[in-house]
């Protein structure tokens, strides 16, 4: 028998285990030098990825003021909810029974939702607050995982439809969709910061993390030239006068002829923003500003203007009106198809004679009232803050038949813009000198410093002073001796021209038979213009359908109340009070404070959300408005004693 070598056989299988873990040691540091060193930002990457998330700060979209800094809109944030079908513990089904009720939508549709092949779905955007508090409540209490919340902008409007065609909206996303919310869109949209935080391995935040160490910055806020309660005038007299008169559409524009400040622009049909997915297109559209028609006998004084100024007519030039004009085999008669004999220029105007226009127009000619048109500023956009702004219509004067020449002496053959024939009275009510309108007053920085001013811009003198004071008061004839005594004003002198025409055939050319613009343009007081107002009725039905009739007791409405509102004297009276605008509003209720200086807060309930944020601002307390209409609950309850600053939620509801 062969003796066994036990020493060697152990040193052998030594040597073995050795070996193997010498293999195995050296795999190990070769292996952590490539996650170390070769691999190291990738692994680096993915441990963040694993620990760390991102959460986005929303700022609130900069609020739009009116002149006197009355909120025409504003911004508040609210929550939104959404889904991580990869990462929920319970299935699509079960969830959506969970929180249908809540977020008041089906069930159905929330399941289709959160089957999605997705990592990320919205379940609803912009909730109510006691929907988000009640939702949160029913992840939080079952410790459902694949839910969260974030901030959002959710855009208001306090005052409803006014303002709402100049105003426009703001999407679901906080991008501007129309009117100055859209032209504005780069200035005072929300921004979005993000930030990181350390998390768990559930994604939960930890530590001090979930604590923001800075928000995301305010944004701008704008100033509008509009006045408030200038705007309710002109909104109000406008709808009486849609409902008396059943017109299609109607504006109503008020300028400052000597700033170019647009004190108020309604429009009609309109919409409310706050509920803009209900509205048609017809609704958005802002008359004021895209329209364009056919001015009729308001565009007279421009001829005249024209006409004296070229030399070709004067103001003691007698002509005997045969009471038919013929101008390439067309024959252009006066509304009531008479003749008024031997007439003035004082006259033909005071009347609205259409032959005697036609007359002078033809001694003019062509070339000379288009080149006045274009002084005037017709035949381009006024260049205002406002998008979609038409150019109107000239005629080219090398192409001008006697006819065309005539009815442009008419108002007719043209197109104008309603804030085009704003700007040009603005010549006549100044002195010559004519101002380009504009709605921005200045748009300011967060911290209340000017960004951007708006001031006055001259854009012309199409007539000189002399010229603009005799037909201003050839005008005035009109409203106190004319056509246009409708548009009177008790105790003021004011002046103005009427204005109906054939509304034009946008499709197939030519006029709709039976449908009529009707206007007034005119501005007061007579002695120092402080105003100019416009008024234009789209087919007023009712069979009657002259501006005379139909637009100037709109001028005389709002007129009366704007010279009342700015205290502007009567010529036989030394001062005139002015008119409070609180008188239009809701009386709030003063500010009851404690002996510590804490506040008592009223009941809200009934309130709008403008005499609601108006009182808290009043306060010195935060307003978190939620829905629409008027207030029917709030927290902290009324009689409650907050302290300066303290958030109040409102609840509204139509």
């Amino acid at each position: 028998m062969k003796r066994i070598n036990y020493f060697s056989t152990v040193q052998s299988r030594s040597f073995f285990i050795y070996l193997i873990c010498g293999l195995i040691g050296i795999i190990l540091v070769l292996r952590l030098f490539a996650v170390q060193v070769v691999q190291g930002n990738r692994f680096a990457l993915m441990g963040q990825r694993q620990t760390q998330d991102v959460q986005k700060l929303y700022s609130p979209r900069g609020t739009i003021y009116d002149r006197n800094g009355k909120k025409l809109a504003f911004s508040a944030m609210v929550k939104s909810i959404y889904a991580d079908p990869g990462m929920m513990n319970i299935s699509p089904a079960e969830a959506a029974e969970l929180l249908a009720g809540p977020l008041k939508e089906d069930p159905k549709k929330l399941e289709k939702i959160l089957t999605a092949d997705t990592r990320f779905v919205w379940i609803k955007r912009l909730l109510p607050t006691e929907d988000y508090e009640t939702a949160e409540n029913i992840i939080k209490s079952r410790h459902l995982t694949g839910f969260g919340f974030v901030d959002e902008s959710q855009r208001y409007y306090p005052n409803g439809s006014l303002l709402a065609n100049v105003l426009g909206f703001v999407g679901i996303d906080d991008k501007g969709l129309d009117g100055l919310e859209m032209s504005l869109d780069q200035d005072i949209r929300g921004a979005v910061i993000k930030q990181r935080l350390l998390t768990d391995g559930r994604g939960n935040p930890i530590l001090q993390s979930t604590t923001a160490p800075y928000l995301a910055e305010k944004e701008k806020s704008v100033y509008l030239t509009i006045d408030e309660s200038i705007q309710f005038f002109a909104e109000r007299a406008l709808d009486r006068a849609m409902s008396e008169t059943h017109a299609e559409g109607g504006s109503v524009i008020v300028m400052n002829p000597k700033t170019g400040e647009i004190l108020a622009m309604a429009n009609r049909p309109t919409y409310n923003p706050n509920r803009f997915f209900h509205a048609t297109e017809a609704q958005f559209k802002n008359r004021a500003v895209v329209d364009i028609y056919e001015p009729g006998s308001t565009f007279k004084p421009v001829i005249a203007s024209a006409a004296l100024s070229a030399g070709t007519y004067t103001m003691d030039t007698v002509f005997q009106d045969p009471g038919v004009v013929r101008a390439s085999g067309h024959e252009i008669k006066n509304w009531n198809e008479e003749s008024y004999g031997s007439v003035k220029l004082v006259d033909i105007i005071k009347y609205s004679i259409n032959t005697g226009f036609a007359h002078i127009g033809l001694l003019t000619g062509g070339k000379i009232l288009t080149d006045y048109a274009k002084k005037f500023g017709f035949g381009k956009a006024t260049g205002i803050e406002l998008p979609g702004e038409a150019e109107g219509i000239l005629f080219n004067p090398e192409d001008m038949r006697p006819i065309d020449v005539a009815t442009m002496s008419l108002g007719q053959g043209i197109a104008v813009t309603p804030l085009q024939m704003v700007q040009a009275y603005s010549a006549l009510a100044n002195g010559g000198q004519m101002v380009k309108p504009h709605i921005i007053a200045s748009i300011k920085n967060a911290d209340g410093s000017d960004y951007q001013n708006f001031g006055t811009q001259i854009v012309g003198h199409p007539i000189t002073p002399e010229i603009a004071d005799t037909v201003k008061g050839m005008l005035e004839k009109v409203v106190s001796e004319g056509g246009g005594q409708m548009a009177r004003v008790e105790g003021y002198h004011m002046a103005g021209k009427t204005g109906t025409a054939q509304k034009l055939d946008t499709v197939h050319g030519g006029y709709l038979p039976d449908e009529h613009i009707a206007s007034f343009c005119g501005f007061g007081p007579v002695e120092d213009p402080a105003a100019i107002c416009l008024v234009v009725l789209d087919n007023p039905r009712g069979g009657n359908y002259y501006g005379g009739m139909v637009a100037a007791p709109v001028f005389s409405e709002v007129m009366g109340q704007i010279m009342r509102y700015m205290g502007i004297h009567t010529p036989d009276s030394k001062e005139q009070a002015p008119v409070s605008s609180e008188k239009n509003r809701y009386e709030l209720m003063p500010v009851r404070r404690g002996k510590d200086g804490s506040v008592y807060l009223p009941s809200f309930a009934g309130w709008s959300i403008r005499d609601t944020g108006d009182w808290l601002e009043r306060a010195g307390l935060e307003f978190m408005p939620d829905g629409t209409g008027y207030a029917d609950s709030q927290f902290p309850a009324a009689g409650n004693s907050v302290t300066s600053g303290t958030a109040v939620k409102v609840h509204f509801s139509s």
